[in-house]
């Protein structure tokens, strides 16, 4: 069992896999039969599934232990209440593009904090700490609400308006009152609910699925958008696409960085977009940061993007001319190596 344990979390389990799948991916699309065609599916995906933890196995087996939790940190923590309160935290967004005119289809909202010692610090450093309390609840809370308000700003601006997403934490999912604030925060600033997504992170931790999906499905009944967000970066991916009322695909970043230059990554992005589209659902590609990417999703059938390559986040104030426009001002080219914080702590 040890041997085949170390077969399977060895550096031939990815050229197997991306031959199988490579050879797999045209029959999915071509084969008439639906039960037969989301078998093969469903393998390509149990495929990239395997793919990625053993990705995260090597990564996580040279990291070590984690350090002890910062001076700053533990600052955060004890400051996050009153920052909630303070009106410390902000949205920058961050546009959705289609990737046939790269027409605007929807932003993203990502939280800033912005402190008043340590200046405008990005989600990675405080969201963990959230977690470790209630604050994780009242400050999805305020996003709701945040994003809500700023729709009805620009609106009042004259502005065209296109969908906001607002990522939720797994602690909001569980609670059964969500979708009663949700309405109360569209009702309040008369938003029309399609206006509104909703992300859960597919590497979160539901504790409570049944009453998770629950709370999705009567937001979904309201007629908000739901998104699984980084799909590809957890254990459970297959299992949030089957038991959540998803609208929405959103591939992680990872996979798109070496699109092209990877054959994995490729043959992972082609069968996730072929899941997606089995399934009657839509698909994202987060993290394109070059004209080559894009190209590259564009040739794969990937309907939207979003990435620094078309848009950087920004705040509310300068996201009025790319609302105006419908289009990206101009192309923007990847941030140099250091430049901006990448990943998560870029977002």
């Amino acid at each position: 069992m040890a041997r085949l344990a170390r077969f399977w979390h060895g550096p031939q389990v990815r050229a197997l896999l991306g031959c199988a799948l490579a050879a797999c991916l045209p029959l999915g699309i071509w084969l008439d039969g639906a039960q037969l065609r989301h078998v093969v599916l469903t393998a390509l995906a149990l495929g990239c599934v395997l793919i990625w933890r053993v990705r995260r196995r090597q990564a996580r087996d040279g990291q070590g232990a984690k350090p002890l939790a910062s001076t700053r940190s533990l600052e955060l923590q004890a400051r996050l209440d009153s920052a909630i309160v303070n009106g410390e935290f902000c949205f920058h967004y961050q546009g959705k593009f289609d990737t046939a005119q790269l027409r605007l289809v929807g932003l993203e909202a990502l939280l800033r904090w912005d402190h008043p010692h340590h200046g405008l610090i990005y989600p990675n450093a405080f969201i963990g700490l959230a977690e470790q309390t209630d604050a994780i609840v009242a400050l999805g809370n305020w996003g709701i609400d945040a994003a809500c308000r700023q729709l009805a700003q620009w609106r009042a601006a004259g502005l065209p308006l296109a969908p906001v997403a607002v990522n939720v934490s797994a602690r909001q999912l569980c609670q059964p009152h969500l979708p009663d604030f949700v309405l109360r925060c569209l009702q309040r600033h008369a938003i029309p609910p399609g206006l509104l997504e909703l992300e859960v992170t597919e590497s979160c931790c539901i504790d409570d699925m049944a009453q998770a999906s629950q709370v999705l499905c009567r937001l979904r009944a309201l007629g908000l958008v739901i998104s699984l967000d980084d799909y590809g970066t957890g254990h459970s991916g297959l299992s949030h696409v089957r038991m959540l009322p998803i609208h929405t695909i959103k591939i992680d970043r990872c996979f798109i960085r070496d699109l092209g230059s990877a054959g994995t990554d490729t043959v992972i992005v082609a069968s996730t977009i072929a899941l997606a589209r089995g399934l009657g659902l839509r698909v994202l590609a987060e993290g394109v940061e070059n004209g080559e990417q894009l190209a590259q999703l564009r040739r794969l059938g990937c309907p939207q993007v979003q990435g620094f390559y078309l848009h950087r986040p920004a705040p509310a104030a300068d996201v009025a001319a790319l609302l105006a426009a419908g289009t990206p001002a101009c192309l923007v080219t990847a941030p140099q190596q250091g430049a901006m914080r990448r990943g998560a702590d870029a977002q």
